[in-house]
């Protein structure tokens, strides 16, 4: 079982910039194999896709709506994958949840483990 904590959201103005934070419970050896994704839910819509790493960080996919303002990177030694947000827009707004999967990266819901999310608001 892998317990996924995620900090770092809050209020920011757009334009502005968030770095959220998904530590891990699970042993380093094991975090290290698992492709982590990030999600994010704005009220009355279905949870998206925002973007993935691969299990050893060469690979990052993302939604094209972040293309060029979001960048996901892990430290394996650290259980923590890392979703920096830039030039944040009101559209951005959402409860993101980062999620981990034993496998290759798909962009459905189809993760194993998921965290209780955290709540980013940006104000226009």
């Amino acid at each position: 079982q892998v317990q996924l904590v995620e900090s770092g959201g809050g209020l920011v103005e757009a334009g502005g910039s968030l770095r959220l934070s998904c530590v891990a419970s699970a042993s380093v050896r094991s975090f290290s194999t698992y492709t982590m994704g990030w999600f994010r839910q704005a009220p009355g819509k279905e949870r998206e896709f925002v973007g993935g790493i691969r299990w050893g960080a060469a690979y990052t996919n993302y939604v094209d709506s972040v293309k060029g303002r979001f960048t996901i990177s892990r430290d394996n030694a650290k259980n923590t994958v890392y979703l920096q947000m830039n030039s944040l827009k009101p559209e951005d707004t959402a409860v993101y949840f980062c999620a981990a999967r034993s496998g290759v990266m798909v962009t459905t819901q189809d993760y194993d483990y998921w965290g209780q999310g955290t709540q980013v608001t940006v104000s226009s």
